[in-house]
């Protein structure tokens, strides 16, 4: 099946407990996230959450992606079907790398697969890389201010 990954990365001088508290603590998304400024649920393998996608028309897309891997202090996971299963489906990642000189590296990605990616996949890169180089600006900010 067809497929293309999404990567980035941000340097974030926090510990990665601190990182993980920010990137779960679902409620204060409002207060700090722009790729999505609402989201519910509990970070939980196997769990559902409620994420809402601020898109660039300033319209909002809602999902409710199943969390595939919440690792504290180290992976969250969740699959999700913005499209129909078979044709365009996807897992968004965030990994977090233990501390090397008092940084950790946080790598945020997204792998699209489906019959849809080759046709899509210059769209899907548009669509998906500003959005999480500001979430991962916004994170970083979050993570590295006092808590």
């Amino acid at each position: 099946m067809p497929a293309r990954e999404i990567v980035t990365e941000a340097l974030i001088e926090a510990e990665p407990g601190r990182i993980w508290q920010v990137l779960t603590d679902f409620p204060s998304y409002p207060e700090w996230n722009p790729m999505l400024p609402e989201a519910s649920g509990e970070p939980v393998a196997g769990g559902r959450l409620e994420l809402h996608f601020a898109q660039e028309n300033g319209r909002r897309r809602t999902f409710r992606p199943r969390l595939l891997v919440a690792e504290p202090c180290r992976e969250l996971r969740w699959l999700g079907n913005p499209g129909v299963p078979g044709l365009l489906e996807s897992q968004h990642y965030f990994l977090i790398e233990p501390p090397v000189e008092g940084r950790c590296r946080l790598e945020h990605g997204m792998v699209f697969y489906g019959m849809l990616v080759p046709v899509l996949g210059s769209r899907l890169e548009r669509s998906t890389r500003g959005p999480f180089e500001s979430m991962n600006r916004a994170l970083k900010e979050r993570s590295e201010s006092p808590a």
